[in-house]
């Protein structure tokens, strides 16, 4: 921004890379993160791992007591291995080339909806290679049945 930081979390699906939920925040208390993980699991359900990096935020009894309570397995990443949370880094790289960096927000609702609008795109029209030119949605909704089945 013009003046300041917001901070972005997102939650996402690592077979499909969709954007399931997200939130910004100009503090890095735990609070927006789990605005986000509440949102995800209540509109995609529960996973069985959930995969997070060591973020203050992550490890804090707001988060964990979420995943404890819905019976997820919690995988956390080892300090500086960001290869273990490549799926979220790639999507950070994406927001901060494609959007972030083209853009000088005034405050943090314009640079909620403009990241809310560069989500809508990711998820819905923007092809990743790695899915065979499909979009996160694609991927995801395609697989859905095979995902309910297992």
């Amino acid at each position: 921004m013009a003046r300041g930081f917001v901070y972005l979390v997102a939650i996402v699906d690592w077979f499909s890379r969709k954007v399931l939920a997200w939130r910004v925040s100009i503090t890095m208390e735990a609070d927006f993160c789990v605005e986000a993980l509440e949102e995800a699991l209540t509109r995609f359900g529960k996973p069985e791992i959930f995969n997070t990096d060591q973020g203050s935020q992550f490890t804090s009894h707001a988060f964990t007591s979420v995943l404890l309570r819905e019976e997820i397995a919690i995988s956390m990443d080892g300090r500086g291995a960001w290869r273990d949370n490549v799926m979220v880094e790639r999507l950070w790289r994406s927001v901060k080339y494609e959007e972030v960096y083209l853009r000088a927000y005034g405050g943090v609702s314009e640079a909620r909806e403009s990241i809310g609008r560069y989500l809508s795109f990711y998820n819905g029209r923007r092809p990743h290679s790695s899915l065979a030119a499909r979009t996160p949605d694609q991927a995801y909704f395609d697989n859905l049945p095979v995902m309910m089945a297992a």
